[in-house]
Parts: C-alpha cells; structure tokens; sequence
C-alpha cells in the first residue's frame, strides 16, 4: 500500500510537470462556471489488514464502500489546482476463516478465537462505519471540464467511529453440518475493542469521472494496548465529477 501511495505521488509530479511543459495559457481566461463547486464522490473496491498476526485468519474478499458530499475550491493564482473537503461515511467489511471475533469480550484484548471442537460459521464478517472528513489537495489537467482529461489528488481523512459489529451466518460444526439452518443469523455490536479514530493518507488518479483509490489507516484498527496493532488499507475505484 505504502509503495501505492509512492508510486501515486510520483504520478501526481509528472502530471504537473507535463502541465508546465504544455503550451502556455492564459490562465485568467480559464471559464469555470460550468464547473461545479460541489459533488458526490463513491468509492468501493478490496479492504484489508495489513501485517496482522498469523493467529488471525482472514479469508475472501474484505470489501469497503465509502460515499461523500465534497466541496472544490478552485486556486485563483492556477485553477488546474483546487482544495476540496467534505463528509461521508466509510465502511469496511473484513471476513475470517472459522475464526470468531467476540466484540461482546470483557477481557484486556479482543478474542479471536478458533473453536477446538471444529465449531464455525460458514460466514463471518467484522463490520466498521466511520463518519468521515476527507480532504484533498487536487490537479486537474483539463480545470474548466473536470469530466474529461487526467486528474489527480493526494489527501487525508479523519474518521470517528459510529458503528462496529460482527454477523455470522449459518453455525456449522467441523463436518460442515449446519446446526441451525443456513438462515440462522448471529450479530453482536460493541464498539469497547475498535479504536474510535480514524487517520488515514489517502490518493487517487484516473481520466474523467473514474480514479483508482487507495488509502492507508495510520492508526490500528484495535484501540491500543486490547489486541496486535493492524493497519487497514483499501484499494479500488472512485467515480466522481472532480
């Protein structure tokens, strides 16, 4: 994730410096009032814990969705450069491999166990929601149509915790046998484990409305000193006006 973000940044300078080279404009002749001063942004794609100890099993395609309401100030001095912030929600979904996490634990670390007996659910996911602020240094090549031409920008987000729970779905045993129909549905909600801020570096670049995303959480998914130190990064795609 970290070389990701390299290799974004890298980008991002041969993009302004293809910019400098191009024919000059006068940029005081830059029309910008059909371009909008706000926007929605999507974005959703693979989740993942990065460095987590081989005690912890994951599994599958953890998944995240994030959606936000932004605001782009233009620079005056070069409108191929804005300022955009907003808020929004971000959820992660990550899936473990006939492991339990018992957010309802009372001990000093959260359990993620493995039944001796062979005991699992044949679908298990830990699901965090985070209110979000994110906010973004951009680079437009094409400033008075941003739906066309490349674009770029590099940011961060800070998040606080709204939501974290657990859902199980069908409790088999180690034969794979269900016990109680592929219906039965198991969901615990606790927050005591997770840690409640959120601070992760984020970057994009793509053409027109569509960018590949990363970003990496600086801090641990677990709040510190209840369980090992992960940091969760995500990768996948942005669709966006700006």
């Amino acid at each position: 994730m970290k070389k990701f973000l390299f290799l974004l940044v890298a980008s991002l300078l041969a993009l302004v410096q293809l910019q400098a080279q191009s024919p000059k404009k006068d940029l005081s002749k830059v029309n910008l009032n059909k371009r909008p001063a706000d926007h929605f942004m999507f974005q959703m794609g693979y989740h993942g814990w990065g460095a987590r100890p081989d005690s912890i099993r994951t599994k599958g395609f953890g998944r995240y969705f994030n959606f936000y309401v932004m605001m782009d100030k233009p620079f005056k001095s070069n409108p191929h450069f804005s300022v955009a912030y907003g808020v929004g929600l971000g959820t992660n979904n990550i899936y473990f491999d006939k492991q339990i996490v018992n957010l309802a634990g009372t001990g000093p670390s959260l359990p993620f166990s493995t039944p001796s007996n062979g005991d699992h659910f044949n679908r298990f996911k830990l699901t965090t929601v985070y209110a979000e602020l994110p906010v973004e240094l951009r680079f437009y090549e094409n400033p008075e149509n941003t739906n066309k031409g490349w674009k770029a920008a590099l940011g961060v987000k800070a998040g606080i915790l709204l939501k974290s729970y657990t859902k199980g779905k069908d409790f088999q045993n180690a034969s794979n046998a269900s016990y109680y129909g592929k219906t039965y549905i198991q969901k615990v909600s606790n927050k005591r484990y997770i840690n409640g801020t959120k601070l992760a570096i984020s970057g994009r670049i793509g053409y027109g409305i569509v960018s590949l995303h990363g970003e990496y959480n600086v801090l641990g998914v677990i709040k510190d000193g209840l369980g090992p130190v992960i940091n969760a990064y995500s990768v996948g795609i942005s669709i966006g006006g700006l």
